[in-house]
Order: C-alpha cells, then sequence, then structure tokens
C-alpha cells in the first residue's frame, strides 16, 4: 500500500524542506513508493485534514498556533518524525536570550508585541510524542533519504549515537582541538554529517545537538587548558540545544 506523507514546518526557516526538494534525482523513485498528499512548500492543493502514515516536521514550537498545529498533525499520523535541530533541540531560536522575553519582544513588535502570538521556543517532544528524529542545521541529505527508506519499510530510522569525533576519525582528520588548540564541539555533538565542519577546517559548533552520554566534565576541562572559560562552554553548547523549561 503507498504510504501517505506530510511535510510540516513550524517556525523555523524551512531549510530541512529544502533539502528535500534538492534530491531531485531520488525524487521520482521517492514519489513512486509514497504520496506526498500534504506539502505545502510544494504544492498549493494539499490534503490537511485526511490520515497520514508519516508526519516529518520541522521548526520549534514558538507559539500557541504552533502547538495546535503540531497536536493536529500528531493526531493525524501513525508516525511522526522530527527533522531539524528546531524540531528535535528547540534549535538557535531557543537559545539563552540576553533579558526577558517580553521586553526584548516590545523592543522588536512596538505597542504591538501584547497581542503577538510568542512563547519561549520548546522542541516537539514537549509537546507531542516524537517516534523518530533527524538531528543537523539543516538535517542532512543522506540520513534524510536512508530514513525515508526505512519509514516507507514500515520500520523506524537508526538513531545516530556516535560523535562528531569518528566521523572525523574515518575521514583522517587532523584534530582541531587537540593539535591545533580550536574550540571543537565534536566530541559531545552527534555525527553523522560526516564532519562536514572540521573537515573544511572550522570547529564543529554542536549544531546537530548532544550525543548520549556526552562527557561534558572531560571537554570543559581540555578546552579550560586552551584557556577557553567553563562559561564560554556553555555558552557554546547552549547555542543549539537549551532544555525547554528554561528556553
Amino acid at each position: 500500500m503507498t504510504q501517505r506523507i506530510g511535510i510540516f514546518g513550524l517556525s523555523g526557516c524551512w531549510g530541512d524542506q529544502l533539502v528535500l526538494l534538492n534530491c531531485e534525482d531520488e525524487l521520482p523513485r521517492i514519489l513512486g513508493a509514497a504520496r506526498l498528499v500534504d506539502f505545502l512548500a510544494a504544492s498549493n492543493e494539499n490534503d490537511t485534514e485526511g490520515p497520514l502514515d508519516v508526519a516529518l516536521v520541522e521548526g520549534s514550537v514558538g507559539s500557541a498556533r504552533d502547538e495546535e498545529r503540531l497536536r493536529e498533525i500528531r493526531a493525524r499520523t501513525r508516525v511522526l518524525v522530527a527533522c531539524g535541530t528546531c524540531a528535535c533541540f528547540g534549535g538557535i531560536a531557543a537559545a539563552h536570550l540576553s533579558g526577558p522575553r517580553a521586553e526584548l519582544c516590545r523592543q522588536v513588535y512596538g505597542p504591538l508585541a501584547d497581542g503577538y502570538d510568542q512563547a519561549p521556543h520548546r522542541p516537539l517532544r514537549a509537546v507531542v510524542q516524537v517516534d523518530a528524529a533527524l538531528p543537523g542545521c539543516p538535517i542532512e541529505k543522506h540520513e534524510l533519504l536512508a530514513a525515508l527508506a526505512a519509514l516507507l519499510q514500515g520500520t523506524l530510522p537508526v538513531a545516530v549515537d556516535h560523535p562528531v569525533c569518528l566521523d572525523c576519525r574515518i575521514r583522517e582528520n587532523t584534530c582541531l582541538l587537540l593539535s591545533e588548540g580550536v574550540p571543537c564541539l565534536g566530541s559531545v555533538t552527534l555525527g553523522g554529517c560526516r564532519a562536514r565542519c572540521p573537515s573544511l577546517g572550522a570547529p564543529c559548533i554542536g549544531c546537530r545537538g548532544p550525543v548520549p552520554e556526552a562527557n561534558l566534565p572531560s571537554l570543559t576541562a581540555v578546552l579550560a587548558e586552551k584557556r577557553v572559560s567553563a562559561e564560554e562552554v556553555e555558552r557554546r553548547l547552549a547555542l543549539f540545544v537549551r532544555p525547554h523549561e528554561e528556553a
């Protein structure tokens, strides 16, 4: 039976949806095995109420409207997949603010701020059950295709559980942290990106979220030797991932 798939965006940049649209060579095969029945970024003719086998949702929950829409999507679908770091962890929009949210909102929107629908940004799992997650800012094309292949076969995609450092090892990269003293978060960040940034000489900034059982004390100690303070480490780690209770 052909599976019905919906793709949705909440508060985000739609970059994860663009990753799918950029799969020009693979889309014909995907559409041969599934129907994209609700995908605003690609079509103006959508089934916005029918049941779904799979829903891919990007963006964080940053308003009452986002929360209501997410609950409606969850009620329609059998499997809900959080796509991208905003959906998985809150993303940059959930990062620590430099002042009270209400005051910052007034600075941006002036007298309209009091009626503006906004709230601290949260990951999808703070509102509904999430069945699978694809981290990344944006998600990786090869991971998206592997996830779709698994979902179309009726199984969930395998979650990444290794750090970016392993990807660096596989690519035989020189360690930017240990060899060059460049502050890099690869040891505590989920891999799967094939170490794109370190391979280009740029340190990992943690955009894919934390690896399970990350050894933060060890990283903090190593960075302290490189004259990076614990406060700076915390700031870097909180750029993409922040507990939703504190957002």
